[in-house]
């Protein structure tokens, strides 16, 4: 039986001494592909920022374990160096260094051209790392920053928010590509947690598990389009009913 990529046990997470993440238990297989949704404010970007062990972030109890590993005395780059790998909502502007030296310090891709071109982000190789960059620019940035990691779990927050249409889909078939969607799952290499809030993510990526995420702490797990479609009709509040009550076989509510 293959080990977790991702162990979460008990996680209790605060960012300047306010707790945020209250209890959380998650495990994500190799292959797997979770979502995560949750209104503004519940602590997913906590939860992806914490894992790779950001500045800010404080774990006060609990653990985290990535490939059977316990980061909780690693540094963020030992982590990265685990396999993870995360696209941020909003990355980090860098100046004096261009996307081309970025992607070549970090490339462990062997046919980088390709998606450089398949994202149409050659004009941009020149530029500093984010600066100027529209919202559809940034996103397409940050999947292929992914693309050349090639990491075993990503991390993706709302790769979807600030993103016209034209641009989603074009971002999604870079990630499905990255995490070998065409494939069955148990010969898939990478994982993911994708953050969303909308929701509209779905149309392009197929997930495996989802999660609603409430007041720092996972509080119903199921079926990605079924828990969508309830968050449609019910609101995120209505998904706290869903721990108290059966799940059908395809995750929608009885």
């Amino acid at each position: 039986m293959d080990v977790p990529v991702l162990e979460i046990s008990d996680l209790n997470v605060s960012v300047e001494k306010k707790e945020i993440i209250k209890g959380l238990n998650l495990s994500v297989g190799k292959g797997e592909v979770h979502v995560i949704f949750g209104p503004n404010g519940s602590g997913k970007s906590t939860l992806l920022n914490t894992i790779l062990k950001l500045p800010g972030y404080s774990i006060d109890s609990g653990e985290i374990r990535v490939k059977s590993q316990n980061i909780q005395q690693m540094s963020t780059d030992e982590i990265a160096n685990l396999g993870i790998g995360m696209s941020f909502q909003h990355p980090p502007k860098i100046k004096g260094v261009t996307l081309r030296n970025f992607l070549n310090a970090i490339n462990r891709a062997e046919d980088l051209d390709d998606e450089i071109r398949a994202l149409s982000m050659e004009a941009f190789l020149e530029r500093e790392l984010n600066v100027g960059f529209s919202g559809g620019e940034l996103k397409r940035a940050e999947v292929l920053k992914l693309y050349a990691q090639s990491p075993a779990l990503l991390l993706i927050d709302e790769p979807e928010s600030g993103v016209d249409i034209e641009n989603i889909a074009v971002i999604s078939k870079a990630i499905n590509k990255i995490l070998q969607t065409d494939r069955p799952k148990k010969q898939r290499e990478r994982s993911a947690i994708i953050i969303t809030h909308t929701g509209h993510i779905l149309n392009y990526i197929d997930a495996d598990i989802g999660h609603v995420f409430m007041d720092g702490k996972i509080v119903c797990t199921g079926n990605p389009r079924a828990i969508m479609e309830d968050i449609k009709n019910l609101v995120f509040s209505g998904c706290v009913t869903c721990t108290k009550e059966q799940r059908s076989e395809d995750g929608s509510l009885r």
